[in-house]
């Protein structure tokens, strides 16, 4: 690594490159004995994923990324799914709803798959992150809990929880309704006869034969099972501690619903002996509403919306964005993220390299972002399709052409990606939305009066040339404020609530089309 990168990362101030050198710290700047670090994202594969679960991996690989540029310590990172996890309940969007509650309690590699897809509800739901993660090019390597129970490499750690059976629970009663308290025990017998993940009190345990003993529901017969092989699984916070012990993790991240379950899978981690990882705590996604989004509800947005309405890389710059904020997560949260994005990588080759490594762009490209093609934004590209109703990416390639002379879909695909995006967000989410208004008379005398200024302008008139001359007719009107004379252009003129920098678009859009566009309206 560059000795003067490395010396800069090191004076670097965004949320990566901090917790990166908390890892540091941690380790004291030593390989840990495993020969590496351990990154670690935990994943519940009861229902469709989210961009959350997205999200949880996309934010690890950055303080990955930047614990790369600050150390040669090798690291890893699992991306763990607890797959053996009973199906609580049916989620709302996926179909044979009916089928799948034959299957409650199951754990989820036991479950058909409802998509008639997979071997299982849990290998679908795997498959289905696993795409979305390869797709994005993270290196990371994929961890079944069903591979670990029952392949026994979980046994010695299962163990360790029997022998401390009385000091894990004293840690976990305090923190259960008492009718919960009354059953619970950190060990899930999966039941030889049904196969179901049972949460029953355990009878008794044998810590030399590492068998715990618990009575049958429905017979009332007593019965002995082994701990170890796939035979039990354990309460997932206790789970999350065992875990952190087995792989020896020193980072991981999760939501801040689940702060007090880091604390009580922290003191587990510790009663078998184990150091539980650096946690970094996020904000919650919430959807339109401001609820908190859910696999079950299916509520957000899905990875595969976003990824409908533009590139990869505004997710990833939705995902960098002030992590300790909770975050709205809906349709109209793509455009502004997707210009936020453009406008952080125009700036980026104008930057010294101690402001590019606190570039958001730095994060999302691992240092090394593609060149900007053009200077149209993500907001210009869909007001334009507004505009000319565009269903074909020719039509705005045509506009664009006379604002770039040389420009074509070959020599910028980034910027014909957007343009494509850009349709089908105004085929999808604005056109079904469209609302034109009449103007006023007093806006008809100022939408007159822009006409006529527009018609004195050269047709090579600059974007900012042509604002001036916007702002100038809705200072010379009546209007209650400036932003009411842009309402009534984005109203009127777009049949929407919001719309773009006027000038620029204008610009784009070409004068004479501008005009013809307001004679229309008048």
């Amino acid at each position: 690594m560059d000795s003067d990168l490395r010396l800069l990362a090191d004076k670097a101030k965004s949320w990566p490159f901090e917790e990166a050198k908390r890892i540091l710290h941690r380790i004291g700047h030593k390989t840990p004995a495993k020969g590496f670090v351990l990154f670690e994202t935990g994943y519940g594969p009861s229902g469709l994923p989210h961009i959350g679960t997205f999200g949880e991996v996309m934010r690890t690989t950055m303080v990955r990324r930047a614990f790369q540029i600050l150390s040669d310590i090798p690291t890893r990172l699992f991306c763990f799914s607890d797959d053996m996890d009973g199906l609580r309940k049916v989620p709302d969007n996926v179909p044979n709803q009916e089928m799948l509650r034959q299957y409650l309690n199951k754990p989820l590699t036991q479950v058909p798959d409802p998509f008639e897809q997979y071997e299982s509800f849990g290998h679908h739901n795997n498959a289905m992150l696993r795409r979305f993660l390869d797709s994005f090019g993270f290196e990371y390597e994929f961890q079944s809990s069903t591979d670990w129970y029952k392949s026994g490499r979980f046994d010695e750690y299962l163990k360790l929880v029997l022998t401390h059976y009385d000091e894990v629970m004293a840690v976990m009663l305090p923190s259960l309704r008492e009718e919960r308290r009354q059953s619970y025990s950190p060990f899930l017998p999966i039941c030889p006869t049904t196969g179901r993940v049972l949460q029953v009190p355990i009878v008794s345990r044998d810590i030399e034969a590492a068998t715990i003993t618990y009575r049958d529901d429905a017979s009332g017969e007593l019965i002995e099972i082994p701990v170890t092989g796939g035979h039990c699984k354990l309460q997932w916070k206790a789970d999350w501690g065992m875990r952190w012990r087995a792989f020896d993790v020193d980072y991981e991240m999760s939501g801040k619903d689940l702060i007090d379950s880091v604390k009580l899978s922290t003191q587990i981690c510790r009663i078998i002996g184990g150091r539980p990882p650096e946690n970094f705590t996020y904000e919650l996604f919430l959807d339109e509403q401001g609820q908190k989004i859910s696999k079950s509800k299916g509520n957000g947005l899905t990875i595969d919306e976003w990824l409908t309405y533009a590139p990869d890389v505004s997710l990833a710059y939705y995902m960098f964005q002030a992590p300790r904020k909770a975050k709205r997560l809906y349709f109209d949260v793509i455009p502004r993220h997707m210009d936020d994005y453009l406008t952080y990588l125009s700036k980026f080759d104008e930057q010294e390299l101690v402001q590019k490594v606190d570039n958001p762009i730095w994060h999302i490209h691992n240092g090394n972002p593609p060149k900007a093609e053009s200077s149209l934004s993500f907001s210009i590209l869909l007001n334009l399709a507004s505009v000319c109703n565009a269903e074909d990416p020719s039509i705005l390639w045509g506009f664009v052409t006379r604002y770039q002379p040389d420009a074509t879909p070959e020599k910028l695909p980034f910027l014909d990606k957007l343009i494509k995006h850009a349709i089908a967000y105004y085929h999808d989410r604005v056109l079904p939305e469209k609302e034109y208004r009449e103007p006023t008379e007093m806006e008809k005398k100022a939408l007159a009066d822009l006409r006529t200024r527009l018609e004195q302008l050269a047709a090579t008139a600059t974007a900012e040339e042509i604002q001036t001359v916007v702002y100038d007719v809705g200072k010379n009107h009546p209007f209650s404020e400036l932003k009411a004379w842009f309402s009534c252009l984005y109203e009127v003129l777009l049949g929407q609530s919001e719309g773009p920098r006027m000038g620029s678009f204008i610009e784009l859009y070409g004068i004479p089309e501008t005009i013809s566009l307001i004679q229309s309206k008048l």
